[in-house]
């Protein structure tokens, strides 16, 4: 079975590689290897919730601690955040952690000039 045979495949990779496009420190751009990763965690049985975890707990590790030239080096594969899916698979995070680390990304963040 393909991805365009799969409705909630190609529903899953859509809304996982539009949460990766607007994650902080990303290039915006989608590869083919980003969508193949994204097909392959649906297969697997991962949740969106997961993945959009995995992407703010990244984020806010990359931004909360100082670094000497200022901003993290750019994020170019959905790849990078795979080690993160993995380690919320076997350590979940609750619903109120979750909202703690959205407000202490949201607090590190370069403001737009």
């Amino acid at each position: 079975m393909t991805s365009s045979e799969d409705p909630a495949a190609d529903v899953f990779a859509r809304r996982i590689l539009d949460a990766y496009r607007r994650t902080p420190a990303t290039t915006g751009h989608i590869r083919p290897a980003d969508r193949r990763l994204a097909r392959e965690l649906h297969a697997r049985g991962v949740s969106v919730q997961t993945v959009d975890d995995a992407l703010l707990l990244a984020s806010v590790r990359r931004f909360a601690r100082p670094l000497p030239s200022g901003s993290p080096p750019t994020v170019r594969s959905l790849a990078y955040f795979l080690p993160l899916v993995e380690e919320l698979l076997s350590t979940p995070i609750d619903d109120g952690y979750r909202r703690y680390l959205a407000g202490v990304l949201e607090r590190t963040l370069p403001r737009p000039r």
